[in-house]
């Protein structure tokens, strides 16, 4: 069974539908909405702030969400798809972003709607990147605009995580 505890009064709050893989953790100020996925070693962890994942977001193997305190929140929207040993940080990711395998999100960036950041890429504080587009590299960079198709890759990887969740949760 995952690790689901309360810090100091924060309860975390996790719609019914929700996958959590059992040796997840989830502590403190998380607020997980439905359909969403938390898989097998990923951490979320709300004790210097606060931590939301949007509908059918997945946050993928090993991977870590959290801030710094009195910084950052962490917020997680709707359709995202987090891929293993990804770190968000205290960070924004808007709708339908896919952040690749390893990356690496830092306090206050935010991603925009559809964009790619790709794997091992990092994102520095502060960062704005806009929506639909590719980000790589350490210090991470816009190096194109995405296509239709890849600007869709993010919400489609949810859409396949949230099919995998229910096979995971039976």
């Amino acid at each position: 069974m995952a690790i689901v505890r309360n810090f100091r009064q924060h309860a975390p709050q996790i719609h019914d539908s929700v996958f959590l893989a059992e040796n997840a953790v989830v502590v403190g100020e998380v607020y997980i909405a439905e359909s969403a996925s938390i898989w097998y070693g990923a951490v979320l962890r709300g004790d210097v702030g606060s931590i939301r994942i949007g509908a059918r977001s997945n946050i993928q193997d090993n991977a870590t969400v959290h801030m710094t305190g009195g910084i950052s929140d962490a917020v997680v929207e709707e359709d995202v798809t987090v891929g293993h040993n990804a770190v968000i940080h205290g960070a924004t990711v808007r709708k339908g972003a896919l952040i690749g395998m390893g990356s690496v999100i830092l306090d206050n960036a935010e991603i925009g709607e559809g964009a790619i950041i790709a794997a091992g890429a990092v994102v520095p504080p502060r960062m704005k990147v806009p929506p639909r587009v590719l980000v790589r590299g350490t210090s991470a960079k816009v190096v194109r605009e995405l296509t239709e198709r890849e600007a869709l890759e993010g919400a489609a990887g949810a859409a396949i995580y949230q099919e995998l969740a229910l096979g995971h949760r039976d």
